[in-house]
């Protein structure tokens, strides 16, 4: 395919640049699909282990992130741009471009919106993680984060468990307050709470661009499941060690887990410490108990794109 007919957009894969959300209804995938489409790779013998490192070259504005990957059937990378400043300004902190070739012959097919990728198959990662960790009776989650990657959770996670309720926790009232009505109107009870919330959840989701623990460890009960996936710096975090320490550990991968997660590597977490990758965790592999919590961290890895963009492809080829 020539690159002039390439679209900036695949259909079925639109952001909405005013809200900078990425609701359920404006994607040709469902949440529930999105997670399907990432259990489907890992079933099929895709080993997160040996995915390509993310490569990470610091430029003025921010970051600028190079994200290869490969399978039988396609090829794919994101070049995404990590801008801190552009909230201010009213811009989408995330952007870039995902290019999607075919894999016999590495014509590209396609160009989506690298923003509005992300912000899909990252909560469909999370949802497969907690559809397996979290508690048969889990009903109470608690958000930490007001942007897109919150609306994109709550909506991923309301489509694998029968939330009754739901609290925000944000650092901006105004942001929290929209999160919160958007919630209502998906059909749980939401407020906006405080961290001390977290000692009632069944759930913790962390998706901000924290880099200090958001909550005190110690008050998250037993029963719970945690996921956090604000960040893939090994100076930043949004659990302490205290979470760390109490929990059993699940990652997308321990390779990109030991090199990038500071969640884990600045509560000292190792190489020799057991650590449960995605696809053990989908094999029904990973023991999953019940008397302390179940912590997953996410930092995004290539393969989770690639396998979303096929997806979309595959239904709306472009």
């Amino acid at each position: 395919m020539a690159a002039e007919p390439l679209q900036s957009a695949a259909p079925g894969i639109q952001a909405d640049p005013a809200a900078g959300v990425l609701a359920a209804g404006e994607v040709g995938l469902t949440p529930a699909e999105a997670a399907r489409a990432i259990e489907q790779v890992l079933r099929e013998g895709l080993d997160p282990e040996a995915a390509p490192a993310r490569s990470a070259v610091p430029v003025p504005a921010g970051e600028l992130l190079m994200m290869p990957a490969a399978g039988a059937g396609y090829v794919g990378v994101k070049i995404a741009g990590v801008a801190p400043a552009n909230p201010a300004a009213g811009l989408p902190r995330i952007t870039g471009s995902y290019l999607l070739l075919d894999g016999p012959t590495l014509q590209p097919v396609a160009l989506l919106d690298g923003a509005a990728l992300t912000a899909l198959r990252t909560p469909a990662v999370t949802a497969v993680a907690l559809d397996r960790l979290a508690v048969p009776t889990a009903a109470h989650l608690v958000l930490f984060g007001s942007g897109p990657q919150a609306y994109g959770h709550l909506d991923a996670l309301l489509d694998i468990r029968p939330l009754t309720r739901v609290t925000v926790v944000a650092r901006s009232a105004g942001p929290a307050e929209a999160l919160v009505r958007y919630a209502r109107t998906r059909g749980p009870a939401a407020e906006v709470g405080t961290p001390a919330d977290v000692a009632g959840a069944d759930l913790v989701v962390c998706c901000t661009t924290a880099r200090t623990p958001l909550f005190d460890g110690a008050l998250v009960p037993d029963h719970a499941a945690v996921a956090a996936v604000g960040s893939h710096e090994v100076d930043a975090r949004e659990v302490d060690e205290v979470l760390v320490g109490r929990s059993a550990l699940y990652v997308e991968a321990r390779s990109a887990a030991l090199r990038e997660a500071g969640d884990l590597l600045m509560a000292g977490v190792t190489g020799a410490d057991p650590l449960w990758n995605l696809a053990e965790l989908v094999r029904g592999e990973a023991p999953v108990p019940t008397d302390r919590p179940r912590f997953f961290k996410s930092v995004g890895m290539a393969w989770q794109d690639l396998a979303i963009a096929a997806e979309v492809h595959r239904r709306e080829p472009v």
